[in-house]
């Protein structure tokens, strides 16, 4: 079985050891006339349920498209067709949703059951036969109208844990016609969930827009808490604030008081001393642009230290169509005359709603600045938007300028701000990109080489790389920043870009490397991912390596020569089972045969273990089994035994 490099990384779910759960006689009435059925609750219908997630819940990678039933953490559960259809398409594979089914119904809506443990009905044996045909364990099938018919209330799969599940449950879509998901709680009204809790905030967060700004006298994005009163919540104290702003929140929707699960909140206002400014409704997602929502969300921010945060303002390169009844774009220019009174309304999927309330205080921009901490480093820098801030311990000049360099030309600048603890520099790179600042005589080189505007293609060459940007790569102006240096061990290190800053496309890079290498497919690139590494591949060409990549970072090359481990755990006539590793590049991909005939293994990611499912379930497993397993890296193990 060939694995795809995120489903190398990506888990799919073993057969549990436990007895499934059976569904017990359900007391639903069933429309006789499939036009004029309601969407079935697909877990117990009638039976008191709960969700683990909703639509539009905000992800590490995308929007969360449907709502997740929770199945008590077992796996097993009878799903039903929620209304009648055909089923029109079945997956299976390592990744994203796993064992998957869509059933396409009348109204031209299709319902997506994910994360599934089996197959069932005449279905189920078709895929296994597809598996067998095609000798591969993850598979995409389309099916004809008339061909696997359901009635609403039948039992088409049982729930799991395969794909990228972190736990059983049972992951469920409605789709329209152009492959928009439908929030299910809206189309399908289920009785079975009852939510009586408001959305509730966390945080929020005022950010800075130009150099101008100031939020509390000072430039960059600034975190608050808020106090509960009733469903609401209030910061007591009013913010100090100047120039433009924008607002973000970190808001959760629970689904009951007793549960540690969430879901997103799809409604935001904001208003401003009672007008409305800004609207974003989550009432359908598109799932060709699911990444979009670096956009929508504070990428770098939840980079750094796993929050995630909604932007309560339209930012560059935001082209979601959650906004088309927002009167502006959110961000607020500071009244430099008035305290300005801003609440953000939240609304969930049941209209429970709650707000947070404060106030923006107008505060001329200053020079000294009392708050400022002491410093722990000498200097620190970082981009936000189209601004670069450095941050230098005071010493005994408070005042003293730093020296810049651009372009082989020297100027003296003034701290923008300052008090006994530190200076902070602010520079507009729009205007000009410093080569390097020296300030207490320390020099800080930021290494950008080039501004790149969104929407456009760019090609970037240099000394020690070139890089191809396609058309639609980057969301907003990028400040490129690139370096190459060897570590303790020798490894060549390339610095691409921020990992703070998100790619929509992938971008080309050609690396010039310095050192040889053997051409013998055991060197491959791998980005760094904090103290491991995340293999990438590439293709040696004309002494160079050149790869694609969706993600910035440090990028090395890196020598693979040790094969996987295989280690049975048991090997019988019913059945066989597996642990697999790879201790750098990964899994590539696995065979398996008895007696020279290829035998379906499956595959999760999350134990590191496989086991096989034979397609007649009368016939033992009896003679020469082999397993094949490969990295990456194309260095291979195989595992041979005689079964009795």
């Amino acid at each position: 079985m060939k694995l795809s490099k995120v489903a190398a990384a990506i888990c799919i779910a073993i057969h549990p050891f436990f007895t499934f759960a059976q569904l017990s006689k359900q007391e639903v009435k069933f429309a006789k006339d499939p036009a004029e059925e309601k969407y079935l609750y697909p877990i117990k219908p009638g039976h008191p349920g709960s969700l683990a997630g909703t639509m539009g819940e905000l992800r590490s990678t995308h929007f969360h498209s449907g709502i997740d039933i929770r199945t008590d953490n077992m796996i097993g559960y009878a799903v039903l067709a929620s209304k009648s259809g055909y089923v029109s398409r079945a997956s299976t594979g390592g990744s994203g949703y796993g064992n998957v089914l869509y059933v396409t119904h009348p109204d031209g809506n299709t319902t997506l059951y994910a994360h599934l443990d089996q197959f069932k009905g005449a279905v189920a044996q078709q895929i296994l036969q597809e598996q067998y045909k095609l000798k591969s364990g993850e598979i995409d099938l389309y099916f004809q109208k008339d061909q696997f018919k359901v009635k609403q209330g039948d039992t088409i799969a049982l729930s799991g844990n395969s794909g990228g599940s972190t736990g059983p449950h049972l992951h469920f879509d409605i789709r329209d016609s152009n492959n928009y998901a439908l929030d299910p709680l809206k189309i399908g009204a289920f009785k079975e969930i009852v939510d009586n809790l408001p959305p509730a905030p966390e945080k929020i967060a005022l950010v800075t827009l130009n150099p101008d700004s100031r939020i509390n006298d000072r430039f960059g994005r600034f975190e608050f808490y808020g106090n509960k009163v009733g469903n609401n919540y209030v910061v007591a104290s009013p913010i100090l604030a100047s120039g433009n702003i924008g607002i973000e929140i970190l808001a959760k929707d629970k689904m009951s008081y007793k549960s540690p699960f969430y879901g997103g909140v799809n409604f935001l206002e904001v208003w401003v001393d009672s007008v409305l400014v800004f609207q974003q409704f989550i009432d359908k997602l598109n799932i060709a642009e699911t990444r979009a929502i670096y956009t929508l969300m504070d990428f770098k921010t939840m980079r750094s230290k796993g929050t995630r945060f909604y932007k309560l303002y339209v930012d560059d390169g935001n082209q979601l169509k959650f906004y088309n009844q927002s009167p502006t774009d959110g961000k607020i220019k500071i009244n430099p005359n008035k305290i300005s009174n801003i609440k953000i309304r939240m609304k969930d999927s049941y209209n429970n709603t709650s707000s947070v309330s404060f106030k923006l205080k107008p505060n001329p921009v200053i020079k000294e600045v009392m708050s400022l901490e002491p410093m722990t480093t000498d200097l620190l820098y970082d981009i936000s938007e189209n601004t670069m801030m450095l941050t230098a311990k005071a010493g005994k000049d408070l005042g003293a300028r730093a020296l810049v360099y651009t372009n082989g030309v020297s100027e003296e600048v003034d701290p923008t701000y300052h008090n006994v603890n530190r200076k902070v520099y602010l520079f507009d790179l729009r205007k000009k990109i410093p080569d390097s600042i020296m300030i207490n005589n320390k020099t800080v080189r930021p290494k950008i080489k080039i501004s790149i505007p969104s929407g456009t293609e760019y090609k970037y060459y240099s000394d020690i790389m070139d890089i191809d940007f396609p058309l639609n790569a980057i969301y907003d102006t990028l400040y490129l920043n690139t370096d190459y240096k060897l570590d303790k061990s020798g490894n060549e290190i390339f610095t691409i870009g921020s990992r703070t800053v998100p790619l929509n496309k992938s971008i080309h890079v050609s690396l010039k490397k310095t050192k040889t290498y053997p051409a013998d497919g055991k060197y491959n690139v791998y980005r760094s991912t904090g103290k491991a590494y995340s293999f990438i591949g590439g293709e040696w060409l004309n002494g160079r390596i050149e790869f694609n990549t969706r993600e910035f970072g440090d990028f090395t090359i890196l020598k693979d020569t040790e094969a996987p481990s295989v280690r049975p755990i048991y090997i019988n006539n019913q059945t066989v089972r597996f642990k697999i590793r790879d201790n750098l590049s990964g899994i590539s991909s696995f065979e398996a045969n008895i007696n020279g005939e290829w035998l379906l293994m499956h595959y999760d990611s999350k134990t590191a273990t496989i086991w096989s499912e034979r397609f007649d379930k009368t016939t033992p497993l009896k003679g020469t089994f082999e397993l094949t397993v490969k990295d990456n890296a194309g260095n291979k193990s195989t595992f041979t035994q005689k079964i009795l």
